[in-house]
């Protein structure tokens, strides 16, 4: 019988358990005691109000998380009760959520929702126990030995986010980590009550709005990221090219999406321009020049790749139409998907940012 084996389900389910509090509870402001008992929703009667978006985002919002605990469970061979025990995690969860949204004025507890969220729960963990049954994940299994080497578990779960954090709206195509702009007031605001540091500032000068050429040079880093990444824990050469080709498709057709998002269908391919796409064929010449080079080398590339792109994006502004965006995801119907959006798409390269230091300083026999 095979032993416990190590599964990037596991960190990825408890990365959208944190998105999933988040969303649930933005903005996080206001508290306070309604008096009410926080579960008295169970009681309440059936809401009268609905839209199809409320349902299928509720429904679908569970889903993957219950996907995840039971893919985790089967993964680590803890089959025995794995799909009901993950369905009802995702029903707990859910019912916390909507008992801390009753000390929140700017959101309405529901036992619509918790239904909804119950039932995606259990939707998304039926369905892993039917691929197990069905040899799926032993499939998955095997190609995973085959193709990634055996700790790729945190890079995987990297990957398998990269797509996600395309979703919010960036000022570049694949721009992700542009933060500075926003973290900047609470961030001066800190530092102007440390004793001793009030001439400390984060930039002396305005920032400048991004040149031609620098986009370009940002469109090109943005995807080589995720390839190189990919590089690390893919070794041989006919499967890097098509780990390659694959990669630049997703983040093609993720960032059109998240174009259709924000500005409607119609506007879905506005971003392209000549600039975007002489970026995304100098990502394509430089991924192919370095796809005979060494893990350990791919890992130098990428450190190189993130710190030069995270200084560039983060030295220009993000401007008003960006501006205009984001108050439509914030304030619009993307309120349900800011949190698992927004945070991916600032987050992201940090935390690929922390795992290639990481790997780089790890003697060279363990890469």
């Amino acid at each position: 019988m095979r032993g416990v084996q190590k599964t990037s389900a596991w960190p990825l389910a408890l990365t959208y358990a944190v998105l999933i509090v988040y969303a649930s509870l933005y903005p996080f402001s206001d508290w306070r005691n309604q008096g009410i008992v926080p579960w008295s929703f169970l009681t309440e009667p059936w809401p009268r109000y609905w839209t199809g978006f409320d349902v299928v985002s509720n429904l679908l919002g569970y889903m993957p998380m219950g996907f995840l605990l039971t893919l985790s469970a089967l993964r680590m061979r803890h089959s025995r009760g794995a799909v009901w025990q993950s369905a009802l995690a995702c029903g707990l969860l859910s019912f916390a959520m909507e008992s801390l949204q009753s000390y929140l004025p700017t959101r309405v507890a529901s036992n619509m929702d918790l239904v909804l969220n119950l039932l995606g729960g259990a939707v998304g963990a039926a369905s892993a126990g039917a691929l197990e049954r069905l040899g799926a994940i032993d499939r998955w299994s095997l190609f995973r030995a085959r193709w990634f080497e055996p700790d790729a578990r945190w890079a995987l779960v990297l990957l398998a986010l990269w797509p996600l954090a395309l979703l919010f709206p960036a000022s570049v195509p694949l721009g992700l980590g542009q933060i500075l702009e926003r973290i900047e007031p609470v961030l001066a605001t800190l530092l102007a009550s440390v004793p001793g540091l009030p001439w400390l500032t984060l930039h002396r000068t305005e920032l400048q709005p991004m040149q031609t050429a620098t986009e370009l040079l940002c469109v090109a880093l943005g995807a080589l990221t995720p390839c190189l990444l990919g590089y690390c824990v893919v070794h041989a050469v006919v499967r890097r090219m098509l780990f390659l080709v694959l990669t630049l498709g997703i983040g093609f057709a993720m960032t059109a999406l998240s174009a259709a998002l924000s500005f409607g269908p119609t506007h879905a391919w506005a971003w392209v321009s000549l600039p975007v796409l002489t970026g995304w064929g100098l990502a394509l010449s430089v991924a192919l020049l370095l796809v005979p080079l060494s893990a350990r080398s791919c890992a130098a590339w990428l450190l190189l790749a993130l710190v030069l792109h995270l200084s560039l994006l983060n030295q220009a502004p993000t401007g008003a139409y960006f501006a205009q965006t984001l108050q439509t995801w914030e304030q619009g119907r993307f309120i349900r998907f800011h949190g698992l959006a927004q945070w991916l798409g600032w987050l992201w390269p940090y935390a690929a940012l922390l795992y290639v230091v990481r790997r780089v300083s790890l003697p060279a026999t363990k890469n």
